[in-house]
């Protein structure tokens, strides 16, 4: 039945997704986030010889984490830039990654394909929440694992999110991301396709030689926040900047003229079923 709501175009939302995580540079900020896909190799218990496959991988931590452990690993993501970002990492770690072109939404693998199946601060940001959930669960194999980070609503990286919308609102219609963060909403997701999951709230340090240099790093690297900037005009952007820098000093831990950020995450484990 027809409610009247109009619906997002995903397609053209994924586009623009796309544009957006090629834009800037990721691997920039993704320096500032390597030690979850580390802790969350360890949550997953990762064995020598297991498949493993980091679904959004952006230019590959939880991948290289993987591959450190000895796992045959795959990395996939649609952004060519960070695919290249990651091959370049596993060469100069001497780490055997094969990165690939793929949508989280529709990955390139035949069902039950890893032992293992991770994302970290990656699927979360698939348009059509559904179909990516169906899609970790389809490749891994019955008694496998799925292991995530995802950014909670009520950390930091949700106010981050909720700041720059109250300057460029989300497409009308999308979910937000940070509802992978929430744990019943990430139970409801991989629904009866997982045996058993748990979950727990992690804190990522992430660290900076001062606010000014915060908003400058985001607004420089991270696509988001980019394209959020360019979106604006002078006035806008300097509004932005103004909200940002009064974000990381409300969040601010350290007691001198740095910045230490506790920005907080959802590792959730789960068994396929």
């Amino acid at each position: 039945m027809d409610t009247g709501t109009p619906q997002p175009d995903l397609r053209a939302i994924k586009g623009r997704q796309q544009a957006t995580w090629s834009s800037g540079d990721y691997a920039r900020v993704g320096n500032t986030i390597l030690l979850v896909a580390e802790l969350l190799c360890e949550a997953v218990d990762l064995r020598a010889g297991q498949t493993v496959l980091d679904v959004a991988t952006g230019n590959g931590n939880a991948a290289l984490a993987a591959a450190r452990r000895f796992g045959t690993v795959t990395g996939v993501d649609y952004v060519p830039s960070l695919l290249e970002d990651g091959r370049r990492r596993a060469a100069a770690e001497g780490l055997p990654v094969d990165f690939r072109d793929g949508d989280a939404e529709s990955l390139p693998f035949p069902d039950v394909s890893f032992d293992v199946v991770l994302s970290t601060f990656g699927v979360m940001f698939a348009p059509d929440q559904a179909a990516a959930a169906r899609e970790l669960v389809r490749v891994c194999r019955p008694g496998g694992t799925i292991g995530m980070a995802n950014w909670t609503p009520e950390g930091y990286v949700g106010e981050l999110f909720r700041t720059t919308g109250r300057h460029l609102p989300s497409p009308l219609g999308l979910p937000s991301a940070m509802r992978w963060g929430d744990e019943a909403t990430v139970r409801e997701l991989l629904g009866d396709g997982v045996a058993e999951l748990r979950a727990a709230r992690r804190i990522c340090v992430q660290r900076f030689p001062s606010p000014a240099f915060y908003v400058d790093f985001f607004r420089t690297h991270y696509g988001p926040t980019l394209k959020a900037f360019a979106a604006l005009d002078a006035l806008g952007q300097g509004r932005l900047a103004g909200d940002l820098d009064a974000l990381v000093r409300e969040h601010n831990r350290s007691r001198d003229h740095t910045v230490v950020i506790h920005s907080e995450y959802l590792e959730v484990v789960a068994t396929r079923r």
